[in-house]
């Protein structure tokens, strides 16, 4: 179960760095263009080759349109993704300064907990994108410059959402047994410390 949890989410994982990928290689041609259009509308350019300049402002070279909405609804996809493997390894941040003088017991007893409280979190904010994203189809809302359907985000988003709430409650209930049967079921390196 735990190696096709752990694939799960290294194919999320992959997607959300496939889409990253693509959302940067997207905002550097953007960039791009702006500042050779920039450059083609100055002084200099329409003085020296006014022609090759309005060619190159006529045939399109400028910023990507609608730039921010993709790389809006792409970041939030990607958040979503990275999320499932962050959670079945450990990943998350943690602050470690009293957990250390607990005994090995007690840190068992918080890991399920904090897990528990991770599921349940990962639940409510996929129930809550859930209702979102049926909301957005339902009033048909658009983004601004390029007018494709809000709800494609929501549901991209949605999609990664529900990844990571299952991984979530996978987790929490490995946590679960390991904190009931005394013994350690998914090492992730938080338990050498103890």
């Amino acid at each position: 179960m735990h190696s096709k949890m752990m694939s799960l989410s290294r194919f999320m994982a992959i997607a959300g760095g496939l889409v990253l990928s693509l959302l940067i290689i997207l905002t550097c041609v953007s960039i791009l263009g702006r500042s050779l259009n920039g450059i083609m509308h100055g002084d200099i350019m329409q003085a020296v080759a006014p022609g090759f300049a309005n060619w190159l402002i006529a045939i399109g070279v400028g910023p990507v349109n609608g730039d921010f909405e993709l790389v809006e609804a792409g970041v939030a996809f990607a958040i979503f993704a990275f999320l499932p493997l962050c959670q079945i390894t450990s990943g998350h941040a943690s602050v470690d300064i009293f957990a250390n003088f607990f005994p090995r017991r007690f840190n068992a007893f918080l890991r399920m907990v904090i897990e528990i409280l991770f599921a349940l979190v990962l639940i409510l904010i996929a129930w809550r994108l859930f209702e979102g994203t049926l909301s957005k189809k339902s009033y048909g809302e658009t983004s601004f410059l390029l007018q494709f359907p809000l709800w494609w985000a929501y549901a991209a988003s949605l999609f990664g959402a529900i990844v990571a709430a299952i991984v979530g409650i996978y987790m929490a209930c490995v946590r679960t047994v390991e904190f009931f049967t005394d013994r350690i079921l998914v090492w992730d390196g938080v338990e050498a410390e103890q």
